[in-house]
Order: C-alpha cells, then structure tokens, then sequence
C-alpha cells in the first residue's frame, strides 16, 4: 500500500510539475473587427523599412491567427504604436576595442478595446539584437531585419492576445 501512494504521489508531483496552459488567443466572442494604425518611427535615428515592415507584419499575424475582421473605421479592438528608440550600444570589450554591439529597439504600444475600457492599456515593448563590433549598422540591419520584425510582432501580439 505505501509503495502504491508513493508511486501516486510522485506522479502526481510530476504530473502537477510539469503542468503548463497557456491561452494562445484570447478573445471574447463579441469582438469581430480590429483596427491596426500604422506605426510611426520616433525614433532619434530611423531605419525607413522598419514602420511599414513591422505594421504589415503585425496586421498579417492578427489577420492569419485570430477571427477578427480588419478594418479601416472604428474597430472593436484599435491597436496603434510608435518606435521610439533604435540605437546602437557597445555590449562587449575585448582587448579595449567593442567585441559585439546592441541594435536597441522600442516601440511604444497603445492598445483601445471599445467594448471593455478596463482592457485599454499602453505598453513598451524593449528588445535588444546582439550584432559583431566588426559590422556596419547598414550590415547589421540587413543581417537582424527578419529576426527584429519577427521578434517585436510577436511580442506585441502576445501582448494583446495572450492570456499569461
């Protein structure tokens, strides 16, 4: 018997250890239309791909991964942002000379729910793309381009959509 409630104990710690939901999309049934505004570049220095790159990949994610509808007019959910930093800082020194660098970029989120105003929320999304001292900017933005829209869309999208 002790040894049939050891086996059930640990299974259960187990089991209840290694236990992890998460909510992929979460939307209530009654928000059918979405609205991304086109995101602006604030930034001191502006890469010109990356607003347009960045607002269509976000509007293709919503559009292939959720029900809602997109819109031009006013939306039930209404998503807007801004890039307000993209900069460039030394992450690493080897022999006093820069190793590796950052590409530092931010985007400021707003998000509007209209039928739920308790859900309205601004965030700052901060993501850092480590790149060789040894290259340009221009070499490094060529080279991190898919990566940082992928990255930044993501977390926008799980931002607004994922229940943590």
């Amino acid at each position: 018997m002790k040894k049939i409630l050891l086996i059930l104990i640990a299974f259960m710690n187990i089991y209840g250890s290694c236990r992890y939901s998460m909510r992929d999309v979460s939307i209530p049934p009654e928000v059918k239309t979405v609205k991304v505004n086109y995101i602006t570049n604030e930034a001191r220095y502006i890469n010109p791909q990356l607003s347009p790159k960045l607002t269509d990949k976000l509007r293709q994610k919503i559009v292939n991964q959720t029900r809602l509808s997109q819109t031009n007019s006013e939306a039930n959910y209404e998503i807007s942002g801004k890039i307000t930093d993209y900069s460039v800082s030394t992450s690493g020194i080897s022999n006093q000379q820069s190793a590796s660098n950052n590409l530092n970029v931010s985007v400021h989120i707003t998000f509007v729910n209209r039928l739920d105003n308790t859900k309205n929320f601004e965030a700052d999304i901060t993501r850092n793309f480590p790149f060789s001292a040894q290259l340009s900017l221009t070499q490094a933005e060529q080279q991190l381009a898919n990566e940082i829209i992928n990255n930044l869309t993501d977390e926008i999208f799980n931002r607004i959509f994922s229940n943590w």
